[in-house]
């Protein structure tokens, strides 16, 4: 069990390390606000759908393709259970603090900092699971998150539903893992070294705004630390749980899923609470502290997964 600790630790130490020179980057004025700006939508609309497509690289299987509806479904799960607690633990007299705080429950990083430790502790078919929990994320994200944050069901459409990089590179994916199709090499291999820059970039991302965020206010908080127990350690538990008394012991599957259960909450936090004029203040010391804290309790959350499911 301790081993099973020690190399989610070491993974996440190393995540740390590229979160703390995003820090140093900030800090010395390597980077500033309209270059992150940049890499920030190089990772969503460049990077990420080229790592989702390249784990989808191989040939048809129907074990995996079970695996992948398995892992869509544990995502289903997995966010229908945040919002329940969201509304049903998540109150606040303040309109604002409250949309905030539970939309920092419900949605985790499930991409910037899920797809790098998926890919370091499972490789490309840690991705191809995680990939079905982030398409979820993003359904649910343009669905119930914008009416959470906006409070008007109007901005809900088709388009933002299906038209989102999550969305559209999992269905390219999937639609080549289902015709065994192979990008020639001269596609595949430039994708594969855009897709390596997974890991490092949205470190530094996090580790900028890091940097910049204003922490005092969440340390005196007590109800943001509720919701940080609840999105870090209960309902990531629950679910471990609850996946081993439904007899799910394939460890891929569920050790991608508790990753990205265990993410720290998500930068659309900020986005979002930005767009609807929210507390973006809030928003950010959550998303800041629960990073923070996320350091220390994936590598416990995951590690024990990694245990009770080891054969």
């Amino acid at each position: 069990m301790f081993e099973s600790f020690l190399v989610v630790g070491h993974q996440v130490a190393v995540l740390f390390i590229l979160i703390a020179l995003g820090f140093l980057c900030n800090k010395l004025r390597i980077l500033n606000a309209e270059t992150v700006a940049g890499l920030t939508d190089l990772v969503l609309y460049v990077v990420t759908p080229c790592i989702i497509v390249v784990s989808f690289q191989r040939e048809f299987s129907r074990s995996m393709l079970g695996g992948l509806g398995l892992a869509f479904l544990i995502g289903v799960v997995y966010h229908l259970l945040n919002i329940a607690f969201a509304h049903a633990l998540v109150r606040d007299a303040f309109d604002k603090r409250q949309k905030v705080l539970r939309f920092a429950l419900v949605f985790s990083n499930a991409g910037y900092m899920a797809f790098p430790l998926q890919q370091e502790l499972l490789g490309d078919v840690g991705v191809f699971y995680g990939a079905a929990v982030v398409a979820v994320f993003n359904l649910v994200l343009w669905s119930y998150g914008l009416v959470l944050m906006s409070g008007e069901t109007r901005h809900v459409s088709a388009r933002k539903l299906l038209l989102n990089p999550g969305v559209t590179s999992v269905a390219l994916g999937v639609a080549f893992f289902l015709a065994s199709f192979k990008l020639p090499p001269l596609a595949l291999e430039p994708m594969r070294a855009v897709a390596n820059l997974n890991t490092p970039l949205p470190m530094l991302i996090i580790g900028y705004y890091l940097a910049d965020a204003k922490l005092g206010r969440v340390l005196t908080d007590a109800k943001v630390y509720g919701v940080m127990a609840l999105r870090l350690v209960v309902v990531p538990l629950l679910l471990l749980g609850g996946l081993l008394l439904a007899g799910v012991r394939d460890q891929t599957t569920v050790v991608a899923c508790l990753i990205a259960a265990s993410a720290p909450a998500a930068a659309a936090t900020t986005m979002f609470s930005a767009k609807f004029n929210q507390d973006t203040i809030l928003s950010v010391g959550v998303v800041s502290f629960s990073t923070l804290l996320s350091l220390a309790t994936m590598p416990l959350v995951v590690g024990l997964a990694r245990y009770l499911t080891a054969s």
